[in-house]
């Protein structure tokens, strides 16, 4: 997979660069400042990229708008965003595009190498991946209408929203999957959304609802 990289921290960034070569992947470029970011995505349309949300000169959201653009002028461009801190406004105008093919990610997660690389593939494959911490504030966002939901049923909203399939979901919580299916069945009634087959579109009428 060719990757471009967009983090100004010269460690963090050496870092990525590593991790992603020794993982088998070809890093296309690297950039140090938001106004590099566009260009280096332009001219090498990538097949995913790991963006920094506050970049140089106003470090403020100058990679977000990088993604946000790019993927205007690439649709389907994989972008994973990451990030010091939740920033709620932040993740939910970088899903308003669309979820396909985003993750947004605390910078913590970079270090938990194996979650981090099993992120980047499902957004690169065109799937969703969300930190569960940014998951829980888009749910408690919405805290009143989630009171109907069981707290077991709350479990599964969570993991659905981070873009895990219904065999990840049995395994993190140590129940079948037919008992997965169940619950979101229920959950889907509850918050009155359309029942919909597995795959993108759940996790697009979840994120739908979260940001809603």
């Amino acid at each position: 997979m060719r990757i471009v990289i967009a983090e100004d921290n010269v460690l963090l960034r050496e870092g990525l660069v590593l991790l992603l070569t020794s993982d088998g992947h070809e890093v296309a470029a690297v950039a140090g400042s938001g106004p590099e970011v566009l260009p280096a995505l332009l001219e090498h349309r990538p097949d995913a990229a790991v963006l920094d949300v506050r970049l140089p000169p106003g470090f403020r959201d100058e990679g977000l708008r990088a993604a946000i653009e790019a993927r205007k002028r690439i649709p389907g461009l994989p972008v994973l965003v990451l990030s010091q801190y939740v920033e709620e406004t932040y993740a939910a105008e970088l899903l308003s595009g669309g979820a396909e093919g985003v993750g947004y990610l605390l910078k913590d997660r970079v270090g938990r190498v194996d979650e981090f690389l099993d992120a980047l593939a499902r957004v690169a494959a065109g799937g969703t991946a969300l930190d569960p911490e940014v998951v829980s504030q888009l749910m408690t966002a919405r805290s009143d209408p989630l009171r109907a939901l069981t707290p077991r049923e709350r479990e599964v909203l969570g993991l659905m929203a981070q873009g895990l399939d219904n065999a990840t979901i049995a395994t993190t919580l140590v129940i079948t999957e037919r008992s997965v299916s169940k619950h979101i069945g229920a959950v889907f009634a509850k918050l009155g959304l359309p029942p919909t087959d597995s795959g993108h579109r759940r996790v697009l009428a979840v994120l739908a609802y979260l940001n809603s």
